[in-house]
């Protein structure tokens, strides 16, 4: 199996089991399939430009700023996929540290 198949995958368990933890994210298999793909492209081509555009408030927060950024992107992606619903914006922020960290042990364990 590719490896960024196998990290697609493993991205996908990710966002459910931060549905799972987090009260005020839901998502369907569906909307964390695709939710996946859309937060994929969302922090490939959206994301760089908004912490260009923030950057003086990341320097300002010691860079603390980048967990609202990432709140943001999950956000974006919730405004664009069904099944994949946050209650709030908090939710969100929360969802992106969680995610942040998964996501962080998915590269450590999964090498390119």
């Amino acid at each position: 199996m590719p490896r960024w198949v196998l990290r697609w995958l493993l991205n996908v368990a990710g966002i459910i089991l931060t549905a799972y933890l987090v009260k005020g994210f839901n998502v369907t298999f569906l909307g964390a399939v695709f939710g996946s793909l859309v937060l994929g492209a969302v922090n490939a081509l959206i994301r760089p430009v908004v912490i260009a555009l923030t950057l003086p408030l990341n320097i300002l927060t010691l860079g603390l700023f980048t967990v609202v950024v990432n709140g943001f992107m999950l956000w974006l992606t919730s405004a664009v996929v069904k099944g994949f619903d946050f209650a709030g914006f908090g939710a969100a922020v929360l969802a992106g540290i969680i995610l942040s960290a998964i996501s962080f042990g998915i590269s450590w364990v999964v090498r390119d």
